[in-house]
């Protein structure tokens, strides 16, 4: 119990009894208190106003990060500061992120293409891929299809359109297998996009295996379904896309920042791009895949990119 709350403690029971009745020195006897925690008084550091304003600042700017994502950004920008100093100023300015609703837990599917059985163990050995949906501001729908690496969480693509083709789900992979190297599997659930002839019959030519999820078992895909939670809990709730340009830039710089800058707590809090560039033997590495948004970097589509070049 620390001396703040002691004190508070003896005086409690001294307004409850009296304190003509109860003495300070009989209450701490009882209590089994030394009487110096009644004159205790706390001493601030110096530095504590910067510090609370530091992670004013980062609250604001990262609204949905709780306070051991916050102390970790806070100690990688040079402060020398524990967890529980931290701590203690989050809980005193109320600066607790609202929990969400918990969904009753499941258990983990058991089919052999789940994520539990059929884990990624190095870069480049499993990739997922799923669609999430949205809306611009006139009601109109928003599809974007994502695409990540299972073992570093970097997120490899998030294309936006109205809609998709299993010949666009093609020339998205076709342009990530060009700039990066095709995964040995890609999981994925069964939609009709990544069930498609055109789709499967690609991946077969390209040697890359499919790993389907039982059907009506998202959590068999639980990487990309986590990152499908936080891209929906950081941006999507947040933005009011006014256009499909607006959302396709916005969402990119999203997807940079999430792989470069955002701590990851599954990897020791290092960023996505951290991790693997940690994970590129010396004579191997490779140059990181250009900004791959129909907006932005080549001023065409994926499938655009791979035939103009063969």
């Amino acid at each position: 119990m620390s001396p703040e709350r002691r004190r508070r403690t003896v005086h409690e029971v001294r307004r409850r009894l009296g304190p003509q009745k109860v003495s300070e020195r009989r209450a701490c006897r009882v209590l089994g208190q030394p009487r110096g925690t009644q004159r205790y008084q706390a001493r601030r550091p110096a530095d504590e106003a910067r510090l609370l304003k530091e992670m004013r600042r980062l609250t604001r700017r990262r609204p949905r990060f709780g306070c051991p994502r916050v102390h970790r950004t806070i100690v990688a920008s040079g402060w020398q500061v524990n967890h529980k100093r931290v701590h203690r100023l989050w809980k005193q300015e109320h600066m607790q992120v609202p929990r969400k609703q918990h969904r009753r837990r499941r258990l983990y599917g058991g089919s052999e293409n789940s994520c539990v059985r059929h884990r990624a163990e190095r870069v480049n050995h499993v990739w997922s891929y799923d669609f999430v949906s949205d809306r611009t501001e006139d009601g109109r729908k928003l599809k974007l299809l994502v695409v990540i690496d299972e073992y570093t969480r970097e997120c490899l693509a998030i294309e936006v359109a109205r809609s998709f083709t299993a010949q666009d789900v093609v020339g998205v992979l076709q342009f990530l297998f060009a700039v990066r190297g095709r995964p040995e599997h890609l999981r994925s659930d069964n939609g009709p996009e990544f069930v498609a002839e055109a789709v499967v019959r690609w991946l077969q030519q390209s040697e890359v295996g499919t790993l389907f999820i039982a059907k009506g078992s998202p959590w068999e895909n639980g990487y990309v379904e986590s990152f499908n939670g936080k891209l929906r809990d950081e941006l999507l709730n947040r933005e009011l896309f006014l256009s499909l340009e607006e959302a396709r830039w916005v969402i990119d710089r999203w997807r940079i920042d999430y792989n470069h800058h955002r701590p990851h707590s599954a990897l020791e809090y290092q960023t996505p791009a951290a991790f693997a560039a940690g994970c590129v033997l010396p004579g191997f590495a490779t140059l990181s895949p250009p900004a791959h948004s129909r907006n932005h970097g080549p001023r065409f589509s994926h499938s655009e990119w791979y035939k103009d070049r063969g």
